[in-house]
């Protein structure tokens, strides 16, 4: 009787340390951001990242040359704007530029993206539809000092 009690207590115990399947899965199919979705996504971050960075005429915005259709996308909202946008590294002597990072990924059925500056970080989820894309989570804004 006594082993019999040890036994289920062990049970007891070990079983509490297992984890379930269904817990924080991730799908691993990507949403790539495409056509009208790249450019609802970029429109709105831009936007976004336009009431935080300042004025248009003033600031310069440094991004690395990419072919995708994000990237396409985001420097021609950001140029919709009235910003310049540098692509391709040669930045003038008395320009100081804002370099811009961005990441975009597909996440369990959506979209997430990111902006971020040395001084601020703006990120979003969005739902890609046949029309372009909706926004799916709240703006997310971290301020650097």
């Amino acid at each position: 009787m006594r082993k019999l009690f040890t036994f289920i207590l062990a049970t007891a115990v070990l079983s509490g340390c297992q984890t379930a399947d269904d817990g924080l899965n991730t799908s691993s199919t990507p949403v790539a951001a495409t056509g009208p979705a790249a450019s609802a996504i970029a429109g709105d971050m831009a936007s976004r990242l336009a009431e935080q960075i300042g004025p248009a005429g003033t600031t310069t915005i440094k991004m690395e040359k990419d072919k995708s259709e994000f990237a396409t996308a985001l420097e021609a909202a950001l140029k919709g704007w009235g910003y310049a946008v540098i692509t391709d590294g040669n930045v003038g002597k008395d320009v100081k530029p804002v370099e811009l990072a961005y990441w975009i990924d597909g996440v369990d059925g959506q979209v997430l993206a990111r902006l971020s500056t040395p001084s601020i970080a703006l990120g979003r989820a969005y739902t890609a539809t046949p029309a372009g894309a909706v926004p799916a989570s709240p703006l997310s804004i971290m301020q650097r000092n």
